[in-house]
């Protein structure tokens, strides 16, 4: 019986991930979906991510929280348009909710790119579609090499992997040549960065690979 609800949650929110795309495609604008746990560095990471882009591309960010606005009062304060989803006790953002973030905020406003900044969870928002051009995973060197094994699924499904808070590698039992293998054997394809979002230092991959739309041949493009 759980099966056959689960299965019917999924295919509702597939069809709203397909509305999502389609709104998406109509308005020539991508659609990012930042994944990482609590404490990752997610906003910090799309405020610098601002900061070197913004002045040529146009941005949107969708803030989703199980409670507060404290993450959208941060985007507010670079004049990025944002719209915040709290879901109460939902672990994860769905298509559905986006769906309605996503018209609030094309209603009047003209964007390139909007980055769904998603609920600090490394489980569910992996396994929800929501009508993104590509997953984007951050793991924070103060999380540990080894959550790449134990969460495969976001690691095999991400384009990029960013891992962040490289500033703190020298205090922390963070292994990166195991963490790289570990990665490629999940997803042999997707680029890495390691990215100090305080300084900027690692940005320019990022930055270049946001500016030339590579992820422009995601399997949800």
């Amino acid at each position: 019986m759980k099966i056959k609800v689960m299965e019917k949650v999924l295919a509702a929110n597939d069809a709203w991930a397909e509305e999502n795309r389609n709104f998406l495609k109509s308005r020539n604008i991508k659609m990012l979906n930042i994944i990482g746990a609590p404490g990752a560095g997610k906003t910090t990471f799309l405020e610098k991510t601002i900061d070197l882009l913004s002045q040529t591309v146009k941005i949107g960010i969708i803030e989703g929280d199980i409670a507060t606005s404290r993450d959208a009062e941060r985007i507010l304060q670079k004049n990025i348009p944002v719209y915040q989803i709290n879901t109460g006790t939902a672990c994860h953002l769905d298509a559905n909710l986006v769906n309605t973030a996503l018209r609030e905020l094309c209603a009047d406003t003209e964007l390139d790119i909007i980055f769904v900044e998603n609920i600090g969870n490394l489980v569910c928002p992996a396994e929800f579609d929501i009508g993104e051009h590509a997953k984007i995973a951050l793991l924070s060197v103060a999380e540990g090499d080894d959550k790449i094994e134990k969460y495969p699924l976001l690691f095999s499904e991400t384009q990029y992997l960013i891992i962040t808070k490289t500033a703190l590698l020298d205090y922390m039992n963070f292994n990166v040549e195991a963490a790289y293998n570990d990665f490629r054997k999940l997803n042999p394809n997707a680029k890495i960065s390691m990215v100090d979002s305080l300084n900027g230092e690692g940005f320019d991959n990022w930055i270049d690979f946001l500016a030339a739309r590579e992820f422009e041949n995601s399997l949800s493009a």
